[in-house]
């Protein structure tokens, strides 16, 4: 489905200084207005490109991908940097492995990776799997660290470095998730949906406060002070770029460090075993990762420039990605088609249609038990918010993308855990 339709005014009815192109109809009026303020920024380039699973989110838009050039604004990057997906086909593990055993399955994940704002305690065995990542990724890391509490005056989310290591190998709350997901072609796989955690979250608002301040010193007014932005060329644009960076490299590592523990998990329930008879090992199972919240240096219409993809996922040609559905729908390992309007990216999901709260206000218990039906999942108040009917129809937005992606693998989960 190419583009479907292009927004080119703001709400007053003047031309903006960069249209929106959008490869949806279903698209709400808050999320219009967004795009309608995101378009007045002069440094945007050619247009901002609009995923089929845009919503409106704190800031920016959910679902946009926006080049610059001179500027990044770290709102529309969002709070949970590096947030993305990882995904494995596990060798040797058949579905009909699965039967009467998906309660264990989903006890043995929840016992391994703490979820919500539960951390890591002092397990010996988990430390040892996290210690890889840990250490490369905090070593020397420490200034990173005292840049975001300096500004944000307390350390009681984040703590020092002994906290941060603890929050490695951990799930987080709201949408993300673990998967144990049964594919078309009759194989096992599991998939995580995670990001940086708190180190992260307190990083991103860091930045955004202090792009906000700088705004104010120079005595910019903008439409809405979350596009407050950073110059390239500045010490402030330098610094968000390293600690993003950083960031983005701690939420890979986190998605690296829960599937280690999970496949350990499953080699011990089902004994699974390589080609040579040997015990599997969780570190030679193949991987496919992706990041849908970040910025990179791409280079685009024959020109360098930065890349802010905000719920969106690279999509250059042959590029492999993860698209989830809901925990109640089916979900899609994709290869990119390189589509040049869309600065060759996709959509990250299906996108939400209802707020959290308008969720919990429409639907029941057991409208989530009948929604998520077949599902070894939580059927409880605690993630309603999450129920399927929150979502677009994963269908409808993988039509509507099919000119930026081609359908790999699809895949339906049998089991889930929600943080």
């Amino acid at each position: 489905m190419p583009i479907k339709q292009i927004i080119n005014k703001g709400a007053d009815g003047r031309p903006l200084a960069a249209v929106a192109k959008v490869w949806t109809d279903d698209i709400d009026d808050s999320a219009l207005d967004q795009l309608r303020t995101l378009g007045t920024l002069p440094f945007i380039f050619k247009h901002v490109a609009v995923m089929p699973d845009v919503h409106a989110g704190k800031g920016s838009t959910i679902g946009s991908v926006l080049a610059t050039k001179g500027a990044i604004t770290p709102a529309t990057v969002g709070v949970d940097l590096g947030c993305g997906m990882s995904a494995y086909k596990i060798p040797g593990l058949r579905p009909e492995q699965l039967e009467g055993r998906l309660p264990k399955v989903r006890r043995a994940i929840e016992k391994v990776v703490p979820v919500g704002q539960s951390v890591h305690k002092g397990n010996a065995g988990m430390r040892m799997l996290q210690r890889e990542e840990t250490e490369s990724c905090l070593n020397g890391k420490q200034e990173v660290l005292d840049r975001a509490r300096s500004f944000v005056g307390n350390d009681r989310h984040l703590g020092g470095l002994d906290k941060v290591s603890t929050q490695m190998g951990t799930l987080g709350g709201g949408n993300h998730f673990i998967e144990v997901c049964v594919s078309k072609q009759n194989e096992v796989w599991l998939l995580l949906h995670s990001g940086s955690r708190g180190v992260g979250n307190m990083i991103a608002q860091h930045h955004i406060n202090l792009a906000k301040g700088l705004m104010k010193k120079a005595f910019i007014d903008l439409p809405n002070p979350d596009l407050a932005y950073f110059l390239e060329g500045s010490r402030e644009f330098d610094h968000y770029i390293r600690d993003m960076l950083w960031a983005q490299e701690f939420a890979y590592l986190n998605r690296r460090s829960m599937g280690r523990l999970v496949l350990n998990e499953l080699i011990e329930i089902f004994d699974l075993r390589d080609g040579k008879g040997s015990r599997l090992k969780a570190e030679s199972i193949e991987f496919i990762d992706c990041h849908h919240n970040y910025v990179a240096r791409e280079q685009h219409f024959g020109e360098d420039v930065w890349v802010t993809r905000k719920g969106a996922v690279r999509a250059f040609a042959n590029d492999l990605g993860i698209i989830p559905g809901s925990m109640g729908a089916r979900s899609f390992i994709v290869k990119g088609r390189g589509e040049a309007e869309s600065f060759c990216s996709c959509s990250h999901g299906a996108g939400r249609r209802l707020s959290r709260t308008k969720a919990k206000d429409l639907y029941t218990e057991a409208d989530l038990k009948r929604q998520t039906q077949g599902i070894e999942c939580r059927k409880d108040a605690g993630v309603l918010d999450e129920i399927p009917a929150a979502y677009k129809n994963i269908d409808e937005v993988m039509q509507n993308q099919s000119d930026l992606v081609e359908v790999v693998e699809e895949l339906r989960q049998v089991v889930c855990v929600k943080g």
